[in-house]
């Protein structure tokens, strides 16, 4: 029997790392889970030539709470470069990366700066899988945080496919035992069962919460993605895997039953 790898997790605290350490744990694979907290910092790369020693795989789940496009920028490009730089050193084999289904002509935000996230990667030493999902169920909640004004919540249009960090983390675990070959799928895709918009998606939340608060969905002309997020350019492609579950199976399961 084939030895197990050993598989480092950077944002191994986050909305999405954390559920990649479980599935790793589950899985059986030695895992070296880091984030800042540990004092790994794969922006700066302080600690990482630490973190990754005997480490054969890399999977990057990190990401920045700021959609500043300057800000995240910065930390994407940094972060590629350092894991490239260090991964090489430490003798990593691989490096596999999560980002955003339909970004390809991403102008603005957090998108623009995953794209550059992307181009960082592929000019690295190490060879990169990368894996674009749709907009997260657990996004929702965080969209209408920003954008709630008193009892009303502004949400940007957008058609998506929502899914489940759960499943994306386990679409990544299986990036990493089976890479797919660039040149039978550049960018493999996964996202949610059905279509929806974030409005709708942020009324059903709301609702199955009991907060007393409206859903506006709003179009931003000043917003040059604006047609990219309204166009369904952000729908996943016909290559797409599809995993559960539904935002209203995951709302259902997770989200305490209004008193």
């Amino acid at each position: 029997m084939a030895q197990q790898k050993k598989i480092a997790v950077a944002g191994a605290t986050g909305r999405l790392g954390r559920h990649v350490v479980d599935v790793l744990v589950e899985r059986g694979y030695d895992v070296v889970a880091f984030s800042r907290a540990d004092g790994v910092d794969i922006e700066t790369g302080v600690g990482l030539d630490e973190a990754l020693t005997g480490v054969d795989i890399v999977i990057d789940a990190s990401s920045t709470p700021s959609a500043d496009q300057q800000v995240a920028t910065e930390f994407f490009t940094a972060s590629a470069r350092n894991l490239h730089a260090a991964g090489e050193r430490a003798g990593v084999e691989r490096l596999v990366v999560v980002s955003i289904i339909g970004i390809d002509g991403s102008l603005a935000g957090y998108n623009a700066a995953k794209l550059a996230h992307e181009q960082e990667l592929l000019k690295g030493a190490l060879p990169v899988q990368i894996l674009r999902a749709a907009q997260f169920h657990e996004l929702v909640e965080v969209m209408v945080g920003w954008g709630t004004q008193g009892s009303v919540a502004y949400v940007q249009g957008m058609r998506t496919q929502l899914v489940a960090a759960r499943s994306v983390a386990q679409a990544l675990v299986d990036l990493a035992a089976n890479p797919i070959p660039a040149e039978d799928i550049p960018f493999p895709e996964i996202a949610g069962p059905q279509p929806e918009t974030m409005a709708a998606a942020a009324a059903a939340l709301v609702a199955a919460r009991g907060d007393v608060v409206r859903i506006i969905e709003t179009s931003d002309s000043a917003n040059p993605d604006r047609e990219q997020f309204e166009n369904g350019t952000l729908l996943p492609s016909p290559h797409a895997t599809l995993a559960g579950p539904s935002f209203a199976e995951w709302v259902a399961a997770t989200v305490p039953a209004a008193r």
